[in-house]
């Protein structure tokens, strides 16, 4: 009999799991508020659901509570133990389970790159994999890429850009020495050949680079061009942090990626990562994990044995072993998406872990992604295992130097989550604006904190059609959760609003699944006008959930409820509380960052209404009206004299 490809289950006891498929795919575990607690891949559906619910299960006191919680299972069927491992991960990053660690880790990594297809090949940098075949890459580069090409390029006479060569005559830059012309033949190819020799010999020893570049910028101070020695100054800075501190050289010309997870306290940890080209490291990258569920797998990291074990106990359901094995599979199904420049031969995972049970489904998942095979491998000793020595030792040190920086932060942190009842520590925060004029130029901001510093990499600006602030903020919520698979939901969203904004909030993570805590933000209103002041503005918080679910105030905060608007708590705290003036402070960032681009936004209109009108002979009022007509520029340019003089003497807009 064939299994139904999606099975759902309301759970009262062990005799309902009996009509369970036995194929393979993924089960979630529901609330009896329908909450979604966790999400999990099994080969056998049936098999796994019951381990958990089998009185002779050894559960962790994490798992046992989670257990404890279900009232309701999913299953979804899959052709294959592959594909089921993909919808986990897909699942996890859309949905952020309670009970599932969460990684955030899309980045596309730049590679610096040579096509000697050209007569006169030069530098440049690319994310992806270009179709020809004559090109050689180097990286990949986590920071830095673009301050290393411009510094080789500087340095050396190479043809600056592209399009130079589209050129018949020298440009300026072969005015200033930093190009010999190769357009006009002032140089030949194998003169040109020798230079860019020297230029690759600059990408594998930076400790030549950064000495070419101090003898630069030593010249130019003296010559009091301290602009210019300051910038490289910067750029010598950023290459300086890609240098690899280490010795270790494989002398055999090895591509490899090594991942590495090091716990930090209950809740928090880092994967390093290290990547490894023609034998010698090109750069490193980490990623900051913060999760209350990673105490368990800090369990396990904290009683890591010193030699390799030849046998494995038999783990109970997500025991701490299979905690940190589904960490290592999200880390590297979010890494491998698709083919890179510079794909690694293997990947390096550390040997204390266990045997890594989904080593042979994650080889053939990268064979597709990537188009070729990729060996994930375990080293206990020799070089290999001196990388992963080498990763394990970076990683502890930069969780202790975080340590020391984060402390205050991190107990500001649960003060929010005690007074708001948050469902998990905020580390990363998602702020959102919106800004419009008279209902045009309607533009939304959202701004990223996390880690004790503004993420600005992560901002997005958005352009929207709402005609008041509920509809633009809908508007722009709606996007952000459908972006959720690519880029995983934060911790907490904080809303520039009041009990209206948190409604729409709500409505839309229900529609879509995703628990997420949501608060809003009121300004305080003196006088009719928003009142800013740090340190006296009386700003109200709205928050979501029951009376019960507020946490304990602190002394110097004054809580008062108001149940009207579908559950929406409005809470109010001393102007001088820390937690308040934090989250006006995310606010104020929000709204400078969304006004900014409303303004651009306004300016850009303004400039291209002036000139249009110019060419069309139209005021700006009617310039305004025909915008209002047909909305947007392109559509006038269009208009012939009489189409105009007839949109005008209308006064309602005509129908399209």
């Amino acid at each position: 009999m064939t299994n139904p490809p999606h099975t759902q289950l309301r759970f009262a006891n062990t005799s309902n799991l009996t009509h369970l498929p036995q194929s393979a795919g993924v089960y979630q575990y529901f609330s009896a508020d329908g909450r979604l607690l966790y999400v999990g891949k099994a080969k056998n559906l049936k098999k796994r659901i019951k381990s958990y619910f089998t009185p002779s299960a050894k559960l962790s006191p994490r798992i046992a509570s989670m257990v404890a919680q279900v009232r309701e299972i999913k299953t979804f069927v899959t052709p294959s133990e592959q594909d089921a491992l993909i919808l986990e991960n897909s699942l996890i990053k859309s949905l952020k389970p309670k009970y599932n660690i969460l990684l955030r880790d899309d980045k596309t990594y730049p590679y610096i790159y040579i096509d000697y297809d050209q007569d006169f090949p030069t530098l440049d940098i690319t994310r992806t994999l270009l179709k020809k075949r004559n090109i050689a890459y180097f990286g990949p580069f986590s920071t830095g890429a673009r301050d290393l090409l411009e510094s080789i390029l500087q340095s050396l006479p190479l043809v600056q850009k592209k399009s130079c060569l589209k050129g018949k005559k020298a440009c300026l830059f072969y005015q200033i020495r930093r190009c010999l012309a190769p357009c006009e033949g002032k140089i030949s190819k194998e003169e040109y050949a020798q230079i860019l020799t020297q230029a690759i010999d600059l990408l594998g020893h930076k400790k030549k680079l950064i000495a070419k570049l101090e003898s630069k910028m030593h010249a130019l101070a003296q010559h009091c061009a301290f602009e210019e020695a300051a910038k490289i100054r910067d750029a010598i800075a950023k290459i300086a942090q890609m240098q690899a501190s280490s010795s270790i050289d494989l002398l055999d010309g090895s591509n490899l990626d090594v991942f590495v997870f090091c716990a930090d306290g209950e809740h928090s940890g880092v994967i390093m990562k290290l990547f490894v080209r023609n034998g010698r490291i090109s750069s490193s990258d980490t990623l900051r994990i913060h999760d209350e569920c990673l105490d368990s797998v800090n369990s396990i990291e904290s009683k890591q044995p010193a030699q390799s074990q030849t046998t494995h106990p038999i783990e109970s359901p997500e025991s701490p072993t299979k905690a940190l094995h589904s960490l290592y599979t999200q880390a590297l199904l979010n890494h491998y998406k698709a083919p890179s420049p510079l794909d690694p031969d293997s990947i390096l995972l550390p040997y204390e872990i266990g045997a890594f049970e989904d080593r042979e489904r994650l080889e053939e998942i990268l064979k597709v992604r990537v188009g070729k095979k990729i060996t994930i491998l375990q080293p206990q000793r020799g070089k290999k295992r001196e990388l992963i020595t080498l990763a394990q030792t970076n990683a502890k040190e930069l969780m202790r130097l975080e340590s020391q920086q984060n402390h205050n932060h991190k107990r500001e942190l649960e003060a929010l989550r005690e007074i708001f009842a948050l469902s998990s520590l905020p580390y990363r925060i998602e702020v959102f604006d919106t800004s419009h004029h008279g209902g045009s130029s309607c533009v939304g901001g959202m701004i990223v904190y996390e880690g004790n510093a503004f993420i600005k990499d992560s901002y997005r600006h958005y352009h929207l059609q709402g005609s008041d602030e509920y509809a633009q903020m809908r508007e722009m919520l709606t996007r952000r959760v459908l972006d959720f698979e690519s880029n995983p939901p934060p911790d907490l969203w904080l809303l520039d609003g009041g009990a209206g904004q948190i409604a729409i909030a709500r409505e839309i993570l229900e529609s879509a699944g995703v628990q997420l805590d949501v608060l809003g933000i009121a300004k305080h209103k003196l006088n009719g006008r928003s009142h800013r002041a740090k340190g006296s503005a009386n700003d109200v918080i709205y928050m979501l959930d029951s009376v019960d679910s507020i946490g304990c105030a602190r002394v110097d905060s004054d809580i008062s409820i108001d149940s009207d608007m579908h559950q929406t708590r409005e809470v109010r705290l001393l102007p001088s509380d820390k937690c308040l003036q934090f989250l006006q402070k995310l606010r104020d960032e929000a709204h400078r960052y969304t006004i900014s681009f409303h303004r651009a936004q306004k300016l850009k209109k303004l400039t291209q209404t002036k000139i249009l009108g110019a060419q069309k002979n139209l005021s700006p009022a009617q310039m305004d009206k025909l915008l209002r007509i047909y909305g947007d520029f392109a559509h006038i340019r269009e208009l012939t004299p009489d189409q105009i003089t007839k949109a005008l003497r209308q006064r309602h807009k005509p129908t399209r």
